[in-house]
């Protein structure tokens, strides 16, 4: 809760060449397990969220390269909003910032911002189309040579090339003009993590960054494609969205040191924290079941709005009606199961890596701690200069935006 503690974690990734540094986020406590906040509370259960905004801007002060990014709703707040907070972001941080777009999970959210219950997972998507058409346009709203800056004759910037937005549609009005000028990189990184159809769809056509969930090469080679065909089916082209998966590397000198470690870490999961969060992703309360329980078909379509943990639980089981106790093993929240580990010496884990990368899984990776202080300090360390040594990463930033060093397009709309 410190600013010291965030400013630490950028300047030891920046030193790493890390390309982003990126939050997710809940608007609410974990508190659907149960009808009770009191377990979340007592063992720290992502009980403290604190707003992602000023943390990125601590992290970016601190650091000239690292591209920031964090989770912004666009269920409960609004697009105007949402557009000029990541504008002002992505202006003063030199063309670092990136948002992570998401339609919110659960009704604990809906009503801290005074709604009974969570809207429903398509008609989130459908107003999250429209939202992203008002931010958009926003962000569109100054031409990049717009301003001038001429003191002697007085002329601040050319009205001609600041445009009203004037969007009416079914969801949101926003006249304009947008009060942000544009950015190094004209306008934030869009990340997105959609796994349902709808999801999906959303990402091709909005996401520049997606933050997938594959559980191993199999299925990562057979999602990379999946997602990267849905991109080409948008009309967007394939290589202007990168795919990275999370995972978890518990890396260490040797592998009996790193097998320490992940002993460890294993034994700090307890299965009331992982159905808390189940409980929290998935909008639905399993406390009044067994753990032999069957969900009968009519329970399993109440649980969402997160269909792709719950239908990946089915799969993963090999069961159209799985019990309490395979959603516990098969979705694995609270434990270190939850992602792929990649885990050993620097050479086992840059082996991993590189295996995910050569073999068509992706285009990068989200390192997910799994403890801190120590998880980035120790991939810094031992892994980097392990794939820096193969000529699997690079020794340096490409640029000075965010865009640039992903080897994402510029977004400029003219030269000044």
């Amino acid at each position: 809760m410190q600013p010291e503690y965030y400013q630490n974690i950028a300047r030891t990734l920046e030193r790493a060449k890390f390309h982003l540094a990126f939050f997710d986020d809940r608007l609410a406590m974990p508190d659907i397990y149960g009808g009770d906040h009191r377990a979340t509370v007592e063992h720290g259960i992502r009980a403290v969220k604190l707003d992602v905004v000023p943390i990125m801007m601590a992290m970016g002060l601190a650091t000239t390269r690292l591209g920031l990014g964090a989770t912004y709703s666009t269920t409960y707040y609004e697009p105007y909003h949402v557009a000029r907070v990541f504008a002002t972001l992505d202006l003063l941080l030199g063309g670092r910032a990136a948002w992570n777009v998401v339609t919110s999970v659960n009704d604990s959210e809906a009503m801290n911002f005074g709604y009974e219950e969570h809207l429903d997972h398509d008609l989130r998507y459908e107003r999250a189309h429209e939202f992203m058409e008002v931010v958009s346009g926003h962000w569109r709203a100054w031409d990049d040579d717009a301003l001038v800056l001429d003191r002697v004759k007085g002329r601040f910037a050319d009205p001609d090339k600041v445009h009203r937005l004037n969007h009416v549609g079914r969801y949101f009005k926003s006249r304009g003009p947008f009060t942000v000028p544009r950015s190094a990189q004209g306008q934030p990184v869009v990340m997105q993590a959609g796994q349902s159809g709808a999801g999906r769809k959303f990402a091709a056509k909005w996401g520049e960054l997606i933050f997938a969930s594959f559980r191993n090469l199999e299925s990562a080679k057979a999602l990379y494609k999946s997602i990267k065909d849905e991109v080409e089916r948008a009309g967007r082209n394939p290589d202007h969205v990168k795919v990275a998966p999370a995972i978890y590397v518990v890396v260490g000198e040797t592998r009996d040191i790193a097998k320490e470690k992940l002993d460890v870490i294993k034994n700090q999961s307890r299965a009331e924290d992982g159905l808390t969060l189940m409980a929290e992703s998935l909008n639905f309360d399993f406390s009044v079941f067994a753990r032999d329980h069957v969900f009968t078909d009519e329970e399993l379509a109440q649980i969402g709005p997160n269909l792709g943990t719950r239908d990946g639980v089915i799969k993963a089981s090999g069961k159209s009606n799985p019990t309490l106790d395979d959603f516990i093993k098969f979705s694995g929240r609270g434990t270190v199961a939850e992602l792929p580990m990649f885990d050993g010496s620097p050479g086992d884990v840059a082996d991993q890596l590189e295996e995910w990368f050569v073999e068509g899984g992706c285009d990068g990776f989200v390192l997910s701690a799994t403890h801190r202080p120590g998880a980035y300090e120790d991939f810094a360390r031992l892994v980097v200069p392990e794939l820096q040594r193969r000529g699997m990463f690079h020794h340096d930033y490409s640029g000075a935006t965010l865009r640039e060093n992903l080897g994402l397009p510029s977004l400029a709309q003219s030269k000044n």
